[in-house]
């Protein structure tokens, strides 16, 4: 068995990964009630996903910035 180097690891949270699958899955449901297209809605909903997913992850970067004033 292999033994834990490193108990202390923390797993990181990516919200642009949560806003790909987030956004696929609300864009789906648009995507069928005001496109009537599937592809279309998806490509809307993860596009709009990544875009506030990397606002989500530059906010929670800059608060875990150094100084740690916040």
């Amino acid at each position: 068995m292999k033994d834990k180097d490193t108990p202390n690891t923390r797993q990181e949270t990516s919200y642009t990964g949560l806003g790909i699958a987030l956004g696929a899955s609300f864009g789906m449901i648009l995507g069928m009630l005001i496109f009537d297209n599937l592809a279309l809605g998806i490509a809307i909903g993860v596009s709009l996903g990544i875009v506030f997913g990397a606002i989500a992850d530059a906010q929670k970067k800059q608060s875990e910035g150094p100084g740690g004033d916040q």
